[in-house]
């Protein structure tokens, strides 16, 4: 696809590497729909850097626990900007805890905010790209989806069974829609790891860094160039799932 002139929404566009990714496509010409949930300030300095850059780009809110808003919010931005043209399920949640102390909180917000969002969110705008004949679907998961992380394991659960949906919803949207998945390793480590915690990291990969950002967005564009690629999952994790 090519991306410029296109309208990309992007979950979790706000900070971190959804932000980066949201850039990309604002580098490529694209119209940005900016996703947040609670990060209203930073997404609002997401738009002004794409729109600094030339860009056009809105900021949107939806809480991802609750179809209603996602629906909602994938119905704004078609109003607003005419069309949905890319979607990138870039938000998620993550974080440790042992199975002892895990609660049915923990297993509906893993999920709830890394499942069932991205199907919901996919099943909506995907109806849209449909009628317009054309469109792309990147899901960001993760390596822990094919080898699970120690601790994690609502997590894992949830971006193993993203792999699958990227493939049932490559099925179900063919041949009008792509849809792909990214599984990433380790980036941007978490904000709690000490230094010792994330040079540990970086030795678990082949490439014995840590990606960044723009590695994933990178990978994202490439997914949603590449007109030949759909159910496919690409591992982009240094290595680190065969070191």
């Amino acid at each position: 696809m090519e991306i410029n002139g296109k309208v990309a929404l992007v979950t979790g566009a706000a900070r971190r590497v959804g932000r980066t990714i949201a850039l990309g496509f604002a580098g490529r010409g694209a119209t940005l729909a900016v996703h947040y949930r609670n990060s209203v300030a930073q997404a609002a300095q997401t738009v002004a850097a794409i729109e600094a850059g030339g860009g056009r780009a809105r900021a949107f809110h939806a809480d991802l626990e609750r179809v209603d808003e996602i629906e909602a919010m994938i119905n704004s931005v078609a109003a607003a900007f005419g069309s949905i043209d890319i979607l990138i399920n870039s938000a998620s949640v993550f974080y440790r805890k042992p199975l002892e102390e895990l609660t049915e909180r923990d297993w509906d917000v893993n999920l709830d905010t890394n499942l069932k969002a991205p199907f919901f969110a996919a099943k909506f705008a995907g109806a849209i790209m449909r009628r317009q004949g054309a469109g792309a679907i990147v899901n960001i998961g993760d390596s822990a989806g094919i080898r699970p992380y120690n601790n994690y394991l609502p997590y894992t659960v949830s971006k193993s069974g993203l792999i699958g949906l990227t493939q049932a919803l490559a099925r179900a949207l063919a041949p009008q829609v792509q849809v792909n998945c990214l599984a990433i390793g380790p980036v941007l480590a978490p904000e709690d790891y000490s230094a010792g915690q994330i040079e540990g990291l970086a030795r678990s990969t082949l490439s014995k860094r840590l990606g960044t950002p723009e590695d994933v967005a990178s990978g994202v564009l490439f997914l949603c160039e590449n007109n030949f690629a759909t159910g496919a999952t690409l591992v982009l994790d240094g290595g680190r799932l065969i070191a």
